[in-house]
């Protein structure tokens, strides 16, 4: 199933200091829109980036473009990685909106939110939201 390929059970998320840069220009150069990809890699370790076109075009919500989404699900699951979901939020904090919460549909899924709120200083969280509820993941930028 599609949850499948969503990490199980991992207590502290390790994301290379590239692909925490690669997010954040990402973020910047979608402004005002929020931007939205994947990262991904094996269990803990995560060092590749996969940027969508955020077809909403929106500060407030994302969605990813299909063609994109197909290819890069693709592309992950034919070597077996982990992945996250990313997106930016450009004023406010690195914590998940109600929108976020309420279009959130993979239980297994990893949540990775950059905010944009200090530009000289972004934030970067992790979470999972089940049944809306939501619950913050340890990670660290190596």
């Amino acid at each position: 199933t599609y949850s499948d390929l969503f990490l199980g059970g991992i207590e502290l998320i390790q994301i290379d200091k590239s692909v925490a840069a690669q997010m954040i220009a990402h973020a910047l150069e979608d402004e005002p829109n929020e931007c939205c990809g994947f990262v991904a890699g094996y269990k803990e370790e995560f060092n590749k980036v996969y940027r969508m076109t955020n077809v909403e075009g929106s500060p407030y919500r994302f969605s990813m473009d299909s063609h994109e989404l197909f290819q890069v699900t693709r592309e992950i699951e034919d070597n077996e990685w982990d992945k996250i979901i990313y997106h930016s939020h450009t004023h406010t904090e690195a914590y998940p909106s109600d929108t976020d919460i309420r279009l959130a549909s993979y239980p297994d899924a990893y949540y990775l939110i950059v905010s944009l709120m200090q530009k000289e200083s972004p934030t970067i969280r992790v979470f999972r939201i089940v049944d809306s509820v939501v619950s913050e993941v340890p990670f660290q930028v190596t």
